[in-house]
């Protein structure tokens, strides 16, 4: 039995609505079921196109999506997938990022109901990514390359419409973040000068993973004049200890994503990603005195007692709580900038490495195409 026909005993699965582009945008604006721009109407014809590149159970939840825990079945997912505009071979990329964001430490709930700016960034890595077509280099976070658009995209939808992260109702972000219509972005693993993220976390060199991030939008690192790496990772420190972060507070994981440029004068003064991190974990740091009052008394001396209750005013204020806690990535094109992405700050990344149904790694995403 097609998918059509199995929607159509299904009473409320399929909206009627006029064949014009203008309607179809309407109709999904209407119902909340939009991001606010445009999308493909998900037909069960195209529906059914994008589940030919899904090896698993159609009717069995990949995850429940808080705060409406609305079960996110392969069939749901899809139809969200069409919406964002993804082609059907990106479709195992989607579901990937979606079952990382099932790990309890992930705290979905959480990142979907906070007053934080946050939303999921996805990084890919492997040869999925490049099969893909996911974009690392130039431009990265931005927009033009639709894979990168379209899988964080489809993501999104999905949090949205399975999940009901609705803004004023399920999503309470006091001021939101553009990170929100998508943040996908693949390694650059040819420019970088060390092991990509998914080796450095025990996974085959030849597996393909997302790592997920509960982020804020990106801070620019801007460094055209640092000629070795203490003067970038100087700048970097310096970009890194805001008072406005979450990540001052709560054990989370922050992200340095290095420019090729950087990572390469970094790596060139013989410095290792643990190097950089145990660097930036002694000076990314600034004054108790630089908080305000209020929050030193009311956070620092009694929610954060054991460290800081009798802390002098100089005593330095870490951006992370251990050195292992900084992601780092290499991403991005030619030119001397870097990224840093605070985080949610209650929260962990999560890695899941790209499998089939039976459990075995994929070589490629045409391992997923049913026959």
């Amino acid at each position: 039995m097609s998918l059509l026909e199995t929607l159509k005993q299904k009473p409320g699965a399929l909206v009627a609505c006029d064949d014009d582009p203008e309607a179809v945008f309407e109709l999904m604006c209407s119902k909340g079921w939009s991001d606010g721009l445009p999308v493909i109407p998900p037909t069960a014809e195209r529906v059914e196109r994008m589940l030919a590149y899904c090896d698993r159970d159609l009717d069995k939840p990949v995850l429940n999506i808080p705060p409406r825990f609305g079960a996110a079945t392969p069939v749901r997912i899809a139809a969200n997938a069409v919406m964002a505009g993804c082609k059907p071979e990106h479709f195992p990329l989607v579901l990937l990022a979606l079952e990382a964001l099932a790990d309890e430490q992930y705290n979905l709930y959480g990142t979907q109901a906070t007053t934080h700016p946050c939303t999921p960034m996805l990084v890919f890595n492997g040869p999925a990514a490049r099969e893909a077509g996911l974009n690392a280099g130039q431009n990265v976070m931005g927009n033009y390359f639709r894979a990168n658009a379209v899988i964080g995209r489809a993501v999104r939808l999905a949090l949205v419409n399975i999940g009901a992260a609705i803004p004023g109702t399920g999503d309470m972000a006091t001021t939101g973040t553009p990170a929100k219509f998508t943040f996908c972005v693949a390694e650059n693993e040819e420019q970088s000068p060390w092991d990509p993220l998914h080796v450095e976390l025990g996974f085959p060199l030849e597996s393909s993973a997302v790592t997920v991030i509960a982020a804020e939008g990106p801070h620019n690192v801007n460094d055209h004049e640092s000629l070795n790496a203490e003067g970038i990772l100087t700048m970097v420190a310096g970009t890194m200890t805001i008072t406005g972060s979450n990540n001052p507070y709560y054990p989370g994981q922050p992200l340095l994503a290095f420019g090729p440029e950087h990572a390469a004068t970094v790596a060139n003064d013989g410095m290792s990603k643990a190097d950089v991190r145990q660097w930036l974990f002694e000076h990314a740091t600034m004054p108790l005195s630089r908080f305000s009052k209020d929050t030193i008394e009311r956070r620092f001396r009694r929610k954060l007692a054991a460290q800081y209750a009798d802390a002098p005013l100089d005593a330095p204020v870490r951006m992370f709580a251990k050195p292992e806690d900084l992601v780092i990535i290499v991403t991005g094109g030619a030119g001397k900038h870097s990224q840093y992405v605070p985080t949610f700050g209650n929260t962990r990344a999560a890695t899941r490495v790209l499998k089939r149904a039976d459990g075995t790694l994929a070589k490629s995403l045409n391992d997923f195409k049913r026959s």
